[in-house]
């Protein structure tokens, strides 16, 4: 079997990318896998990182501040239907999987009109503006939240959560000193509005005694890097740092996690069962983390901070959480119900019926 992945721009569409690439070879591994991304963009590196070949389109979004600049925007798209066209003609795919991303409108697109079953995996509680684009040429999508019959026709729907990190389970408990741990994480690049709210809150957490891990993003490591006063912090313990490669044991650590509303951290967080507070980032398409965060706060899995309140509420919020045992117990439950485990073997597996058909 041959199957054509496309899609990317973020990590958020490139790791279940290769998520369900691993779990197709890992069910078939005879499959042929070829990637096809947008030409200097993260999978163009990431990929190839993970052992699979890519093919580049010079695909990229329209400038909708300056739309005199959309010309050669709708000549480099010609072309890369052109491309993409050629791709599919010369590597023959059973089935095309679309995650979202420029490069995924294109591919997608052209190889529904030559006659390549489709199948799509929205990560978002609010599709993407390629997926839906897209929905009409799918014969599957799968999605990761309830509800998605606002965006796609029902009967095409497949609830199978989004892939995580398939070490993520495998996380030790750290040995601590009888104290709560608080994680504050805002992905690889950080959360500016996360960081500044702790930076202003560290005195008060360090008067409650806690231990506190806070990720601060390689871009905002500098910055915020002295902070941590040992004389402030000697009842408990603080730790900044840029990134963390010890993920899943901090996660296994954690009794309260601080984090965006990407769709990723969210699925990783339902799956651990940990008790989140989420501040959605506001720069993203169609507010998406807000939605992400909506479907967990709605069934009492999760506590809202905007990002616009992060600066006043975020620590004390935080802080009247960590100490309160049954509400900790409470969001753990619940957001255990929301879990999706296996993702992308499920997907995996739908892909391969496809093919066969």
């Amino acid at each position: 079997m041959r199957y054509l992945i496309s899609g990317g721009g973020t990590g958020g569409h490139i790791f279940p990318a290769v998520s369900i690439a691993n779990a197709l070879r890992e069910l078939d591994p005879e499959a042929e896998i070829l990637f096809v991304g947008a030409l200097g963009r993260m999978e163009m590196e990431r990929v190839p990182q993970a052992g699979y070949k890519i093919i580049g389109l010079p695909v990229r979004g329209f400038d909708r501040k300056r739309p005199w600049r959309n010309i050669s925007v709708l000549l480099d798209l010609a072309r890369s239907m052109r491309m993409a066209k050629k791709i599919i003609r010369d590597f023959r795919p059973d089935v095309g999987v679309g995650v979202g991303g420029y490069a995924s409108g294109a591919a997608m697109r052209v190889a529904a009109k030559m006659g390549v079953p489709i199948l799509l995996q929205e990560q978002n509680g609010f599709a993407g503006v390629t997926n839906k684009l897209l929905k009409d040429d799918a014969q599957k999508i799968c999605v990761a939240y309830e509800n998605m019959e606002r965006f796609f026709p029902k009967e095409k729907i497949i609830l199978t959560g989004n892939p995580v990190r398939q070490n993520l389970l495998d996380g030790k408990k750290q040995a601590g000193n009888g104290k709560k741990n608080l994680l504050i994480i805002g992905g690889s690049l950080g959360a500016r509005t996360i960081n500044e709210a702790i930076a202003n809150g560290l005195d008060k957490l360090a008067a409650a005694g806690i231990n506190v891990v806070w990720q601060t993003g390689k871009i905002y490591y500098e910055q915020y890097k002295d902070l941590g006063n040992p004389e402030m912090f000697k009842s408990s313990n603080l730790e900044i740092l840029p990134f963390l490669a010890d993920m899943p044991d901090r996660y296994a650590t954690a009794d309260l996690v601080i984090s965006r509303a990407g769709a990723s951290s969210i699925s990783e967080l339902c799956l651990l069962g940990k008790p989140c507070i989420l501040v959605p980032s506001p720069n993203v398409a169609e507010d998406h983390q807000t939605h992400n965060a909506m479907a967990l706060v709605n069934k009492n899995a999760a506590v809202l901070v905007r990002d616009a309140e992060a600066a006043e509420k975020l620590v004390d919020t935080a802080l009247a959480l960590i100490q309160d045992d049954a509400k900790l117990k409470e969001l753990r439950k619940n957001i255990l119900t929301l879990a999706q485990p296996d993702s992308a073997r499920r997907i995996a597996e739908e892909v391969i019926r496809l093919a066969k058909k």
